[in-house]
């Protein structure tokens, strides 16, 4: 990974690369649900998520930047014992494959969710679709995917996908501000936690699309890069990272507050029932015009492509830090990673299931898998390496509640899963 300007003052740094990570399909598609079917209630499941998400990233930034290695470099280092160490490594490999693997099918359905709102009057998809039953945007966004990861300069990719978030940010945000949400009711879904019935998996839905764990991967290399011990004093490289956390992950956290406002407002109390993004475009179309339905299938377009590129490229850096490889793209065993993944992304999106659902397993299976994740950290983060940048009784407990609060829902969410069988 290569990096420029370390020195110089940013408003935005590694931490908005988590932003583009969460931002995917995932979160239009997962917010529109909550709103659809329950209206302002789970919105306080979006700000815990968020605090949720400042305080792991900002340990992961913190282990990246005193060590100068990704997480799951240290994950190796620091478990010593081989009867933990290698149990360890392997269930962070499957959790990160596994977890990425759906993740990657969500982000590519989305996206063909919203190319095929934009062209789904085109001659040539519908020739397409006539002969054979292969998502044709899958298999384009899958390559578009692929191409950026093999020939991609990374701070390009990183600049580009940056932009893309913010005018998505803009569109998402601009279309809440438009429907005129009920602000009373939203505080209240805010500040005040409630799980109507039926709404655990959406809880557990929200915060795996918020709480991403290849995230925690993705910002300690990356926060790593930025700021080498040779350019930057460590507290002062931590109090850059901590104001980058400060700004970019609230303004993801803002936009799926956006999106499921939006959804409320068009669809809660009605009989109608939301099968997928389109229909919210539509519902909007009386009040806004044609624009609001080309806004949201482009927002969410644009959206599943920083996702289909940060999910295969987080899982190539875990997989990379804990086999000890460089974390260089064209390594062999980096590669090889990304390529399973976007090929894995391909095939999921392309066996004709619904692309709600999907992404709705994708988000489930983040929340599940968010507690193992959260425990490796705050191991990493107690060791002795890390010196007078260890974790604090404050952080330590911070950490601990973020991980009680996974487990909770995750057991409620399995327990759920295994009584539907």
């Amino acid at each position: 990974m290569q990096t420029s300007d370390n020195n110089k003052k940013s408003l935005f740094g590694p931490a908005t690369l988590v932003t583009a990570a969460f931002i995917g399909p995932g979160t239009v598609v997962t917010a529109s649900l909550a709103g659809a079917n329950f209206g302002y209630a789970l919105i306080w499941a979006l700000v815990f998520s968020v605090a949720a998400t400042m305080i792991l990233q900002e340990m992961a930034a913190r282990l990246g930047i005193v060590t100068g290695r990704g997480l799951g470099e240290n994950l190796r280092q620091l478990v010593q014992n081989p009867l933990l160490r290698w149990p360890l490594l392997l269930l962070v490999v499957a959790a990160i494959v596994i977890g990425n693997s759906a993740y990657q099918g969500g982000n590519i359905s989305g996206a063909a969710l919203g190319a095929d709102a934009l062209f789904a009057d085109s001659a040539a998809v519908m020739q397409w679709k006539n002969y054979t039953s292969v998502n044709p945007w899958a298999l384009l966004l899958g390559l578009m995917a692929a191409v950026v990861l093999w020939f991609g300069q990374y701070k390009l990719i990183e600049r580009c996908l940056i932009a893309l978030v913010i005018l998505m940010s803009l569109a998402f945000i601009g279309t809440m501000l438009l429907t005129r949400p009920d602000l009373a009711a939203l505080l209240k879904g805010a500040f005040w936690p409630a799980i109507p019935t039926g709404a655990v998996l959406s809880v557990v839905a929200l915060i795996g699309t918020t709480v991403v764990p290849y995230s925690l991967f993705l910002h300690a290399a990356a926060a790593a890069q930025k700021w080498p011990h040779n350019n930057v004093a460590p507290q002062v490289a931590i109090r850059a990272a901590r104001q980058d956390i400060a700004v970019a992950i609230p303004l993801g956290g803002l936009i799926s507050i956006a999106i499921v406002s939006t959804a409320a407002t068009a669809f809660f109390g009605r009989e109608q029932q939301l099968d997928n993004v389109a229909q919210l475009a539509q519902a909007l179309t009386p009040m806004f015009g044609s624009a609001a339905t080309w806004c949201l299938a482009l927002g969410l377009m644009a959206a599943g492509l920083p996702s289909a590129i940060t999910a295969p490229l987080a899982a190539a850096y875990a997989l990379a830090g804990v086999l000890n490889k460089p974390l260089d793209l064209k390594q062999p065993v980096f590669r090889a990673t990304w390529i399973f993944i976007v090929l894995c992304g391909v095939v999921l999106s392309s066996l004709g299931i619904r692309p709600v659902n999907v992404i709705w397993f994708a988000q489930v299976a983040n929340g599940i898998l968010l507690p193992l994740i959260c425990l490796c950290l705050l191991l990493a983060m107690n060791h002795s390496v890390l010196g007078q940048y260890r974790n604090n009784r404050w952080q330590n407990g911070l950490g601990l509640v973020v991980l009680l609060v996974s487990l909770l829902l995750s057991g409620r969410s399995l327990a759920l899963a295994f009584a539907l069988l």
